[in-house]
């Protein structure tokens, strides 16, 4: 099924790598993204539900403070801290910080901060 399309939905994320091999890596492992090879023969991703795709990209710098914050849907907040730190990644915002939402933070290989979010029960 083709992603949904219509107007000011997020379609494309460019996120700033240190290695785009690693970064590409870490978020198939952690969150499932389907990675794939562009026409280009750039490394390109596909989100876990085929929604967003997007690219990873050298020579940016990473988003290491909380500015804009992309938080990244999850099926459990305490699982997936399990798996980014396994894989390499950081936590920098535990379990309760934005309670009483599921929400963690965390760094990825590049240094970029992005968010998790689990659906309440």
């Amino acid at each position: 099924m083709p992603p949904t399309t219509g107007n000011g939905k997020i379609c494309y994320v460019e996120i700033p790598a240190l290695d785009i091999e690693r970064s590409a890596t870490f978020y198939k492992a952690v969150f499932g993204w389907n990675v794939r090879t562009r026409g280009d023969g750039a490394a390109a991703f596909d989100d876990g539900v085929g929604e967003v795709s997007g690219t990873w990209k050298v020579g940016r710098p990473p988003s290491r403070e909380v500015g804009l914050l992309v938080y990244i849907m999850v099926n459990s907040v305490a699982a997936t801290i399990d798996s980014i730190v396994a894989n390499g990644g950081e936590i920098v915002q535990h379990i309760g910080g934005d309670a009483p939402e599921i929400t963690a933070r965390f760094r990825d290989p590049g240094g970029n901060v992005l968010g998790l979010y689990q659906e309440p029960a």
